[in-house]
């Protein structure tokens, strides 16, 4: 009976050490397959490809757990409600329109649901250099961001970050909107967009140059003026400081500037040709009437014109005549005599 009884224990033994075995098997192979479910999802034709995901509001973590399965951005739902539980984030979870990727892991996706990082469409704009101000509130309200109207009114009531208001100007924030390309989102008031563009003037205007413009006797208002009106002057790019050198050695012999581009501003709408009659409009805009630099800017000016301002060309040209070629570049003069020469030259060659 003892042996009978042996035999029955250790077949007992052999019995539960089978069962052990069976178990840490399928332990084993239930890690195993966890590990995988907690892998991101791998599809090599769709690597980083965008997928819109919505989450309806009040939505549990499993009803976000099975969207994200739907989606194919997880590989099992439970999984990833334990996951997002064991990290306490299983109640953190927030509702809206997201743009996740697929290679995304767990940590990630979780960081975007309960970080809220929601998409909001947006809209890309780009202002080129020397638009004035009505043609950069054309171009926003024809991209849908605002209404003409308002975003003028906003313009021309709100004081610049810095610089100055001077008497006369007609907006406070002509040639203070920075010329570049930029990415709003759809829902962007017009004070953001006004001081998003503004913020781009003060990073463009680096200490180095503001200590350039120091060293020439200039504060921001005025180098802002300089270089609109280089920018509205200029066709060619490489002649930028030699326009600016003119401009800075009239103003340093007390010459009006005549310059055609600030006689446009003041007229209020765009010619191709001036006549003598519009030189005499009565506006301090008229740089033919008046000493000294305009009020203000008379357009955006990009970072070349600014940098044509602060580092001019070291000729002594006072003068300079538009080629009639085509070539939008100009004939230079250190005197009178020359630049009636340069105009003559112009027009035998047109």
């Amino acid at each position: 009976m003892a042996e009978t009884g042996g035999i029955r224990q250790r077949t007992l033994l052999r019995l539960a050490g089978g069962v052990l075995l069976l178990l840490a098997i399928v332990f084993v192979m239930l890690i195993m397959q966890i590990s995988v479910w907690l892998k991101p999802v791998e599809l090599p034709a769709m690597a980083q490809k965008a997928v819109s995901v919505s989450i309806p509001a009040g939505s549990s973590s499993a009803h976000i757990a099975n969207i994200l399965t739907e989606k194919g951005l997880v590989r099992h739902a439970l999984v990833f409600r334990f996951y997002a539980k064991y990290h306490g984030l299983d109640q953190q979870l927030q509702a809206g329109d997201y743009k996740l990727t697929y290679g995304m892991t767990m940590d990630q996706l979780l960081q975007e649901l309960s970080a809220g990082n929601v998409y909001r469409p947006t809209v890309t704009v780009t202002i080129p250099e020397g638009f004035v101000l009505e043609q950069i509130a054309q171009r926003l309200a024809q991209e849908g961001l605002v209404n003409f109207e308002e975003f003028m009114l906003l313009a021309r009531e709100t004081v610049p970050a810095f610089g100055r208001i001077e008497a006369g100007q007609r907006y406070a924030l002509e040639g203070y909107l920075f010329p570049d390309t930029y990415e709003f989102p759809e829902t962007v008031t017009p004070q953001e967009i006004l001081t998003r563009m503004q913020s781009r003037v003060e990073e463009v205007l680096t200490p180095a140059m503001r200590s350039r413009a120091g060293e020439l006797g200039l504060d921001i208002h005025q180098l802002m003026t300089l270089a609109s009106l280089v920018e509205r002057e200029v066709q060619s790019p490489e002649e930028a400081p030699l326009v600016a050198a003119v401009i800075h050695n009239r103003l340093a012999k007390g010459m009006p500037l005549q310059i055609c581009a600030s006689v446009i501003y003041a007229l209020g709408e765009h010619r191709d040709k001036l006549y003598y009659a519009d030189l005499e409009v009565d506006s301090p805009f008229n740089t033919y009437r008046h000493l000294g630099l305009p009020p203000g800017p008379i357009a955006a000016p990009g970072k070349r014109s600014i940098m044509a301002v602060l580092y001019p060309a070291e000729v002594d040209y006072l003068f300079y005549v538009l080629k009639e070629d085509g070539s939008g570049t100009h004939y230079f003069g250190r005197n009178y005599a020359e630049h009636q020469a340069n105009i003559r030259r112009a027009r035998r060659n047109r």
